[in-house]
C-alpha cells in the first residue's frame, strides 16, 4: 500500500516537473520574441482529459480574426447538416408565371443561371412566360457585417453578401496597355452600370491603384497608375441585386425566352407550382473554402443561412446568433465572456478568449466534425507555413490589422494531442514577428510534451 502511494506521489511529481519545464520553454520563447506579453493570449489543453497544459492571458477577450470561423462553421454545419445543398430553383405555376427562388448560393455563377433558363426553354418548352418573380426572402436586406471597416469596401476578400449572390459578388475588370504613354483600355467581362475614371497610362511597369468615394458616388471607380502587361482586378459589386437582375436578363436572352417585363419580389406559392430547373452546390465545397482558404464571403453566407434554417425564416445576424448560442448550450459552454457579431471574424467587434476556444475545440463533437477538415501544414492559409509539423498539425489561421491568431490541434512527438489557441494583439510588432512567435510556441508543444 505504501509502495503504491509512493508511486502515485512520484508520478504526480514527475508530471508537475514536466509541466513546469514545458511552461518554462514557452515563457522563454515569449520573452525572446520581444512582443508585448500583455498582448499575447494562449491556451493549451490536452484533448481527452481537458487538462490545462499552459495558459497566458487565457481569459482576456481579444479579437479572434478568422479563427472565429471554426466556431461559426461548426454551429452552421450542425444546423444545416453536412448533406445540405445551396439551391437556386425556378418554378412555374398554372398561370404561366415563373418564380426564381434564390438560395444565396455563394458558388452560383452566371453560367448556372443561363443553364436554368435554357433548361426551362429546352426541356419544359417555356418560351413566353406571363411574368417572372424573384423570391429573395432567404436573407434580410443587410449586406455587410457589423463593425466592418468602411475603407475595406474595395477589398475583394470582403464583398457584400445577400440573397442575390452570384459570381462571388465581384466585378472582373481588365486593364490593358495600348501605346506607350497613351491611356490604357479598361473594360469589364460583364455589363454593369459603372463609370471608370481612367487615369492609367501605358508605361514600363504595372503599378495600379483603385479607389472609390462612396460619399460622392459609389458608381464611379477611379483607376490610376501605369500598366505594361494586361492586368485583371476584382472589385466588390456595390449593388448585388442590380448585378443579379442584369444576369437574369442575360440568361433570358441566351435561352431565347420571350420576356421583357420587370422582376418583382414575391414568394413562391405553396400550391399549384412545379419545379422547372435548379442549380445546386454542396456544403462540403463551402467547408473547404472557409477552413482552408478562409473565404469571408462564403463564411458569412453559410452562417446566415444556418440562422435562417434555425428559426425556419429569413436569415439575419440576430437569428444566426440565436443558432450559435443554442449550439453552445448543446455543448454545455459558457459564452458570457465572448461576443460574436459576424460569421467570418472580419469585424473588430468580435471578442474571444483563448480559454473558450480550446474548451470548444476539446469537445468530441467538434473534434469529429472539424478536425479532419482543418488544413494541415502546406495547405490553404498554411501553404507556406508550419511545414516543420507535417501532418501533426490541423489549424485555422487569422489575421487583422495588429492581430494574428492560430487555433486548432497539434500532436506532439509523444503522440499526445492538444487543442490550442494563440492570439496576439500588438500594434507595435510586425505581422511576420507575430506569426514567427506562433510557430515557435507550437514547436515548444511539439517537442517538449
Amino acid at each position: 500500500m505504501k509502495n503504491g502511494l509512493k508511486l502515485i506521489i512520484c508520478l504526480a511529481t514527475l508530471l508537475s516537473v514536466q509541466c513546469s519545464v514545458f511552461a518554462n520553454a514557452i515563457d522563454k520563447t515569449i520573452s525572446q520574441s520581444e512582443i508585448n506579453k500583455a498582448g499575447i493570449s494562449i491556451s493549451i489543453k490536452e484533448v481527452g482529459s481537458g487538462k490545462v497544459i499552459y495558459e497566458q492571458n487565457s481569459q482576456k477577450p481579444t479579437m479572434p480574426a478568422s479563427t472565429l470561423k471554426i466556431l461559426t462553421l461548426a454551429a452552421s454545419v450542425d444546423t444545416l447538416g453536412k448533406d445540405y445543398k445551396f439551391s437556386t430553383k425556378l418554378y412555374k405555376n398554372t398561370n404561366n408565371e415563373l418564380f426564381l427562388k434564390l438560395g444565396a448560393d455563394p458558388f452560383l455563377t452566371s453560367s448556372d443561371l443561363n443553364r436554368i433558363f435554357e433548361s426551362a426553354v429546352k426541356n419544359k418548352k417555356i418560351l413566353s412566360p406571363k411574368f417572372i418573380y424573384v423570391d429573395d426572402y432567404v436573407f434580410d436586406s443587410t449586406e455587410w457585417g457589423e463593425g466592418w471597416q468602411w475603407d475595406d469596401d474595395l477589398n475583394p476578400l470582403m464583398p457584400k453578401f445577400s440573397s442575390y449572390n452570384i459570381d462571388k459578388n465581384l466585378l472582373n475588370i481588365t486593364i490593358a496597355p495600348t501605346n506607350i504613354n497613351a491611356p490604357a483600355n479598361i473594360f469589364t467581362s460583364k455589363f454593369y452600370p459603372i463609370t471608370f475614371m481612367n487615369l492609367v497610362t501605358t508605361g514600363n511597369e504595372n503599378n495600379i491603384s483603385i479607389s472609390r468615394n462612396n460619399s460622392i458616388s459609389p458608381d464611379i471607380i477611379t483607376i490610376e497608375g501605369t500598366v505594361k502587361k494586361q492586368e485583371t482586378e476584382f472589385i466588390p459589386i456595390n449593388h448585388p441585386k442590380r448585378y443579379f437582375i442584369l444576369r437574369i436578363e442575360d440568361a433570358i436572352r441566351s435561352a431565347k425566352m420571350d420576356y421583357y417585363g420587370k422582376f418583382a419580389q414575391k414568394k413562391v406559392p405553396s400550391t399549384n407550382v412545379y419545379l422547372v430547373a435548379q442549380a445546386d452546390h454542396d456544403l462540403q465545397t463551402a467547408i473547404s473554402a472557409i477552413l482552408k482558404n478562409s473565404n469571408n464571403f462564403v463564411a458569412e453566407t453559410v452562417f446566415k443561412l444556418a440562422g435562417g434554417k434555425y428559426v425556419n425564416n429569413t436569415g439575419s445576424l440576430a437569428n444566426s446568433q440565436k443558432m450559435l448560442n443554442n449550439y453552445f448550450d448543446k455543448l454545455s459552454l459558457n459564452y458570457e465572456n465572448i461576443k460574436i457579431v459576424d460569421g467570418s471574424g472580419v469585424s473588430k467587434n468580435n471578442l474571444m478568449t483563448t480559454d473558450f476556444m480550446t474548451e470548444f475545440l476539446s469537445k468530441q463533437e467538434v473534434i469529429d466534425t472539424l478536425k479532419p477538415e482543418l488544413p494541415t501544414s502546406g495547405e490553404g492559409t498554411l501553404k507556406n507555413r508550419m511545414l516543420y509539423f507535417k501532418d501533426n498539425l490541423r489549424a485555422k489561421t487569422g489575421t487583422l490589422s495588429d492581430v494574428s491568431a492560430i487555433a486548432g490541434y497539434i500532436t506532439s512527438r509523444t503522440g499526445r494531442t492538444y487543442a490550442f489557441d494563440i492570439m496576439i494583439n500588438d500594434p507595435k510588432s510586425k505581422s511576420n514577428d507575430k506569426k514567427s512567435l506562433e510557430e515557435y510556441v507550437l514547436r515548444d508543444i511539439y517537442t517538449n510534451y
